[in-house]
């Protein structure tokens, strides 16, 4: 088998391992909607705990398969909307367990909604985005990518972890004000707790992507002598800048918190998700490096 094909392998391996923690962690929001029920105290189950373990495990597997692609590559493997999709949804991974791991708050039960986010996007990128080994187009044969586009999946990362807090946020205020909503939400912190973690999250994630704006500035001068060309991708990534700058901002200045805060960054993360597909999809320009086509 060549390396591809042993990326291949690793990574339906590796999806197959998260189905099964997906599984584990839906176990664990069960169990906390039959606790609720029957009125009695909340503790953690053992199907949680085999969650972490099997998503840590998934993600080693994801982890070498993105390193044999890479090896079959002969250089960084994010070169394509498949590999920035494999590469993003590991920094996904590696970004919930590091944050369970340092958080003095347990924010395990985040697992069902990044396992099943993760799925959903190496499902898709497996079936619609694969494409076999080819070398880099001279624009991408640069240092600057590895900088520029490791930063900008791993602000990825923080973001679609805010904008998992962000929706249970959403529930959990609904559940608080209207009293209606999924039972486990009462064994979850309140909407304010989520919101303040969301918060924190979005603003490692903003910290990050605001370098990936000016990384990619200069990375723009070297490669087309520019530093801003009004291509779509450059827009887009300003237009996503531009939305947490706003979020953040009015947040911290116009007392925006709770749901309204929740919105924005659901609005941000979307963005982020349209400029991945849609952009790199539909629009030409410099930045068309889907490798469909």
């Amino acid at each position: 088998m060549t390396l591809d094909e042993l990326s291949l392998v690793a990574l339906y391996s590796a999806m197959a391992v998260y189905a099964l923690a997906f599984m584990a962690f839906a176990i664990d929001l069960a169990r906390r909607s039959a606790t609720v029920e029957r009125e009695l105290e909340y503790r953690t189950s053992a199907s949680l705990r085999v969650g972490v373990s099997l998503t840590a495990l998934a993600a080693l597997l994801h982890f070498a398969a993105a390193m044999l692609r890479g090896f079959a590559a002969h250089r960084v493997p994010w070169a394509n909307m498949y590999e920035f999709a494999m590469t993003g949804t590991l920094l996904i991974v590696s970004v919930f367990l590091v944050v369970i791991w340092v958080s003095k708050v347990d924010l395990r039960f985040l697992g069902t909604f990044i396992t099943g986010l993760v799925l959903l996007f190496l499902g898709v990128a497996s079936v619609n985005f694969y494409v076999a080994v080819v070398p880099l187009p001279p624009a991408l044969q640069s240092a600057w990518l590895v900088i520029h586009v490791f930063v900008a999946t791993s602000a990825t990362g923080f973001f679609a972890l805010g904008f998992a807090l962000s929706v249970l946020q959403l529930l959990q205020s609904r559940r608080e004000t209207a009293g209606t909503g999924p039972r486990f939400l009462a064994t979850l912190p309140d909407a304010e707790r989520l919101e303040n973690f969301a918060y924190r999250i979005n603003i490692v994630g903003f910290i990050l992507w605001t370098f990936t704006l000016m990384a990619g500035a200069i990375w723009a001068e070297r490669a087309w002598g520019r530093y801003w060309g009004w291509d779509t991708k450059e827009v887009w990534t300003f237009i996503i800048w531009t939305l947490f700058a706003g979020y953040i901002h009015a947040r911290a200045t116009r007392g925006w918190r709770g749901t309204r805060a929740s919105w924005l960054a659901i609005v941000g993360f979307s963005a982020v998700i349209f400029n991945f597909t849609v952009v790199n999809l539909f629009f030409k320009g410099l930045h068309a490096y889907s490798g469909l086509s």
